[in-house]
């Protein structure tokens, strides 16, 4: 399509009424008008890129601190100009050495569409948008409510960021919702109801795949704080993305009730000349059957490369990715969040669907007994319930201490979801057996592991070797409500003639060479435990 593009003078603005759409320039500022029936005008600063003022129907929203990428860009080209295609839009495009930012606003509609290139990480090692909004008219938050509001504390638990409020533990990182299930995050408010919601529709060129998960919402008391995480160091377990566009992603204001991330189309960026949109056209699919995965998982399928991610729940096994960029793929399958097949070459081409089936291959086995479920969670297991948004120190949890755990007797409620090396180690599992089986195998699968801490095994009077630490991750994990990492399933082969009829004692004790005070010494996060030949 061929578009007019006008390149919008102060001179021709200088009236101070704003048109119904478009914008004008005030000194070396934009400010934008929606044209929208509920009224969205807000300012970008022409010197820094931040947005400095966000009227919604006449209210006042944008705090004293503007919003921003990072923590603001410091200092920015900033240009805006109108772009006339299938719809009328207004474009502000802010360029630093290292990225490009958009923002881009559709005639008749309240909503800030947002983009960002990167030719490098920000030095902050962290790539994020921030939406600093007055608390007084934003104080509430969705979809978690309270478990993310430290306005009022009482006092620190951890770090600068786990908070006490009226004897309960919160923090901004108990937001957060694994990129599979995210739709809208909301902050709200006022008489009306007003929502200012974030959406990201198109996280491929964000790191940590299907269910990485990040912050999303805080009210600090002096602000309520909305953002969009398109990387961080918060348990990061891939390399960041560099070279490519983040999103388009979307800042929408409604006055009542929350949107949904169905809701919206952003294919009109293939009218706005964005460095790194690539427009539907242009991409390819795969798709296929997925098969070995009890019908009682989520059947998940995930491809990435150094220059995106995708995935797509299977159903009836059958699968459809998204619409993918062109490339060489590794395409993963889970159980879950349990990986149990990997392929590798898996190439997309432009216009065309790649036909890949994927199928589990995770050996057959007779197991003894089983404590938990292999889907990459602690699901079932005691706190598993309440750790995703309190801190283990919180009143609320189950109290963490020594567990002796009989299999047949005990329920996986009763089994710890995680094992601190000071707090609550060991955990011990006792079972009865009709015969000596022979040579078994002992499987403890885990999902994340901090300072260094893994399982070691002491089955009756053999002692498993200490195995060799995990692969780092530099970050808090359980006290900040994270539980994925790199899933490390430590195997150890029992002799024959180490079980025996009769009572069996396993030890299973977390070990590392490090240290730390209470819930932030060595530990990890159980996914299951079995028993098998």
């Amino acid at each position: 399509m061929l578009l007019h593009v006008l390149f919008l003078s102060a001179f021709a603005f200088a009236s101070s009424v704003l048109a119904a759409f478009g914008f004008t320039q005030s000194g070396s500022d934009y400010v934008v008008d929606a044209g929208s029936s509920n009224a969205l005008v807000f300012t970008v600063n022409g010197k820094s890129c931040d947005i400095t003022s966000l009227k919604f129907r006449g209210t006042e929203l944008q705090d004293a601190q503007g919003s921003h990428l990072s923590s603001g860009l410091g200092s920015a080209t900033v240009k805006a100009e109108s772009v006339k295609g299938s719809a009328n839009y207004v474009k502000v495009t802010c360029t630093t050495s290292t990225l490009t930012h958009y923002m881009v606003v559709k005639e008749g509609e309240a909503n800030i569409y947002l983009a960002t290139y990167i030719k490098e990480e920000p030095s902050v090692g962290e790539l994020r948008f921030i939406a600093r909004l007055k608390s007084a008219e934003l104080p509430d938050e969705y979809p978690y409510g309270t478990v993310s509001t430290t306005a009022g504390s009482s006092s620190t638990v951890e770090g600068s960021d786990v908070f006490v409020v009226n004897g309960q533990t919160r923090s901004k990182f108990y937001s957060s919702t694994r990129f599979i299930d995210k739709d809208a995050q909301c902050v709200y408010g006022g008489t009306d109801q007003k929502h200012v919601c974030v959406f990201a529709p198109h996280p491929e060129s964000s790191s940590g795949g299907p269910f990485f998960r990040d912050i999303e919402s805080n009210n600090v008391g002096d602000a309520t704080n909305l953002y969009w995480y398109m990387n961080s160091n918060h348990v990061q377990t891939e390399a960041y993305r560099t070279n490519v566009l983040h999103g388009p992603y979307i800042l929408a204001f409604t006055r009542s009730g929350v949107s949904k991330i169905s809701d919206f189309d952003t294919s009109f960026f293939s009218e706005l000349s964005v460095t790194g949109y690539v427009p539907t056209s242009d991409r390819g699919y795969v798709s296929g059957t997925a098969s070995g995965v009890d019908s009682k998982f989520q059947t998940v399928v995930h491809w990435f490369n150094d220059a995106a991610q995708y995935w797509a729940i299977a159903s009836g096994g059958k699968f459809t990715s998204p619409a993918m960029k062109p490339g060489t793929y590794t395409q993963i399958l889970y159980q879950g969040e349990y990986k149990v097949a990997t392929a590798t070459g898996v190439s997309v081409t432009k216009g065309k669907t790649t036909t890949k089936d994927i199928a589990s291959t995770e050996a057959k086995r007779t197991s003894i007994w089983k404590i938990g479920d292999y889907d990459g969670q602690p699901t079932g297991f005691l706190n598993a319930d309440k750790f995703l948004r309190m801190h283990p120190s919180d009143s609320r949890m189950t109290a963490w201490k020594p567990v002796t755990f009989t299999v047949g007797t005990s329920k996986d409620a009763d089994f710890p979801m995680a094992l601190f090396q000071t707090v609550n180690n060991p955990v011990t599992i006792k079972f009865n057996l009709d015969s000596d089986p022979g040579e078994t195998t002992l499987r403890i699968a885990t999902t994340l592991s901090f300072n260094a801490g893994r399982p070691q095994a002491k089955i009756n009077s053999f002692q498993g070797a200490a195995p060799a630490s995990p692969t780092k991750i530099d970050s808090r994990g359980v006290t900040r409500g994270a539980y994925r990492g790199h899933g490390e399933v430590y195997d150890v082969t029992i002799p024959k003639g180490t079980l025996k009829a009769g009572e069996n004692t396993l030890t299973i004790t977390s070990i590392s060479g490090g240290s730390g005070d209470t819930f932030l010494n060595p530990n990890f996060i159980f996914d299951a435990v079995e028993l098998f030949h």
